[in-house]
């Protein structure tokens, strides 16, 4: 019986099929499957039994760090309907209020890191990410405080639902592999009725966990899910 992950990679309508040995991670086992391409491989869901990846030839999404500069378009971000209603607790989305709220940390005077995620040098939205040990009061709270936590927004309206969402969690996993690289857990805890979230962090290789109520800034709770990405099985 074939017990083997299996995987495939879609170009351009033609779809290579390959599989991933053992002890190798899924990363490696599709560049590996495409290395005559010359291309690296993102995910088009890795939540099935077969892992299906892409190499997309017309769109590049990468991570800058976030400048003072970008506050502005935070602002514009946090105030559309579809990343309101998730962060809602980080308090009102004016420029005052998201630069007293961001400006520390893109300072470097708070140990969350935040990132600007750019599609074909366009901005498009924001993540941050951060040692869950760092912040105690969430560590009692997760399976394992010496994880990554990462927190994400799509911020154009208009690129809702193209797959964004994915391009860009999959560039904060490349750059975190590089900047953590004692860490061998992922977690990100979106709220429970944030389908759009969940789906697009299994689709790059978070696994729903337990859920739990997360207290806000703002002194409600939350009802989230514990995601967690293996990080030696999806990147190495």
């Amino acid at each position: 019986m074939d017990d083997a992950t299996h995987l495939t990679i879609l170009d351009r309508g033609h779809e290579l099929s390959g599989v991933v040995r053992a002890g190798e991670s899924w990363l490696a086992a599709a560049r590996r499957t495409c290395a005559s391409l010359h291309v690296d491989p993102t995910p088009i869901d890795l939540s099935g039994e077969v892992k299906r990846f892409q190499v997309d030839h017309d769109r590049k999404v990468t991570l800058r760090a976030m400048g003072r500069g970008d506050l502005p378009d935070v602002a514009r971000w946090r105030a559309q309907e579809h990343v309101a209603r998730w962060w809602a607790a980080d308090g009102e989305p004016t420029f005052e209020a998201v630069t007293a709220h961001y400006g520390p940390a893109i300072d470097g005077m708070e140990p969350t890191r935040m990132w600007v995620a750019e599609a074909n040098g366009r901005s498009v939205g924001f993540c941050q990410d951060y040692r869950i040990r760092d912040h105690p009061d969430f560590a009692a709270l997760v399976p394992d405080p010496e994880a990554v936590g990462v927190d994400y927004a799509v911020g154009e309206p208009s690129l809702v639902h193209r797959g964004i969402g994915t391009a860009m969690l999959w560039a904060w996993l490349i750059s975190a592999r590089r900047r953590y690289r004692d860490v061998t857990t992922y977690f990100s805890a979106p709220d429970h009725r944030n389908a759009v979230s969940l789906r697009v962090l299994a689709k790059v290789g978070f696994v729903e966990g337990t859920w739990f109520d997360e207290p806000q800034r703002d002194g409600s709770a939350a009802t989230v899910v514990g995601c967690t990405l293996d990080v030696a099985q999806v990147v190495g």
